[in-house]
């Protein structure tokens, strides 16, 4: 979102303005590794940080792809996945991700099985649309699979929207100019939603 929407912006109106972007899936301290800011889930913001919002809510989808669900009828509910070749994500703490579903007041999360394991959401959806399994991606992701056909959500009403992402930084300091600039660049660029459907 930031490549395509937010940097081509701030390129244009601070062309002097270096942006150095490190892509690290472990919850790294920012302030310990000498990073002006960091990115995640808006849930994921350490409490002493201060925490700007950007772009649309995500969505986590459970997909596959229509030859798998022509062979394998999809599930009705978040248990039923055990009766599936599901896709399993490791975090980069080693620890495999439990698949989050809610419904209503209900919530569930669900340790899924699988013959193929991936630390990388990219290659999750590569496998899914390669009728490898089910996979649980964010809609940033699965999107542009689900617009050319490739893949196919399942558990639809199981898959509520979720806080989108932060940008956050220390509270505590001084706040450079670059990243004061990169701020309200992010603030006044609209970043749309992911196009789910063809």
């Amino acid at each position: 979102m930031l490549l395509r929407h937010v940097i081509p912006v701030l390129q244009q109106e601070f062309p002097d303005i270096e942006v150095d972007l490190v892509t690290e899936g472990s919850l790294v301290d920012i302030v310990a590794e000498g990073f002006d800011a960091g990115i995640r889930l808006g849930e994921d913001v350490p409490q002493d940080m201060i925490a700007v919002r950007f772009g649309p809510q995500i969505r986590f989808l459970a997909v596959a792809s229509p030859a798998y669900l022509a062979a394998n009828p999809p599930p009705q509910s978040p248990d039923g996945l055990q009766k599936h070749r599901c896709i399993r994500h490791r975090l980069p703490s080693g620890k495999l991700y439990r698949w989050e579903f809610a419904k209503d007041s209900e919530e569930v999360a669900v340790e899924v099985h699988g013959s193929i394991t991936l630390d990388h959401l990219n290659l999750m959806a590569e496998a899914a649309a390669a009728d490898m399994g089910i996979a649980y991606l964010p809609d940033l992701v699965a999107g542009p699979y689900l617009q050319q056909g490739k893949l196919v959500p399942v558990l639809s009403d199981w898959c509520p929207q979720g806080p989108g992402l932060c940008i956050y930084y220390p509270g505590h300091r001084h706040v450079p100019a670059p990243l004061r600039a990169f701020l309200d660049v992010l603030k006044e660029v609209e970043i749309p939603a992911p196009q789910l459907t063809q």
